[in-house]
């Protein structure tokens, strides 16, 4: 009886996490991030990140958040450095301070190439 009660569990839990992966809309959720919220991002981008990174992001104690050089990286791979920062360097986690949504947002932005015309 205990083996048929989680066989159930499982299809139920299989089922909870299929309806929910179909409930978000298709797209990035990044999308949804107010004018006002694109505003204080880029400003953090200019101020924050290029305190390391370069007034105009081309590379300073961090590495250079310009398209062209981002465009070799895995978006994920950006996305996970802003959240939780890099291990043994000084880029530290920003998840205390950023939503996931926040920083999608703001890697779209590196990776168009909006950052450095601005």
């Amino acid at each position: 009886m205990q083996s048929i009660k989680r066989i159930n569990t499982q299809k139920v839990h299989r089922a909870c996490i299929l309806f929910f992966a179909l409930s978000f809309p298709v797209g990035s959720l990044a999308s949804e991030i107010t004018f006002p919220q694109q505003e204080r991002l880029i400003h953090l981008l200019k101020h924050d990140c290029g305190s390391c990174h370069g007034l105009t992001l081309k590379g300073g104690l961090g590495p250079s958040l310009l398209a062209d050089r981002l465009a070799g990286l895995p978006r994920e791979l950006v996305v996970n450095t802003i959240l939780y920062g890099r291990s043994g360097t000084p880029m530290p986690p920003w998840k205390t301070m950023l939503t996931r949504q926040e920083v999608e947002w703001l890697v779209d932005y590196l990776y168009s190439g909006e950052a450095s015309d601005n």
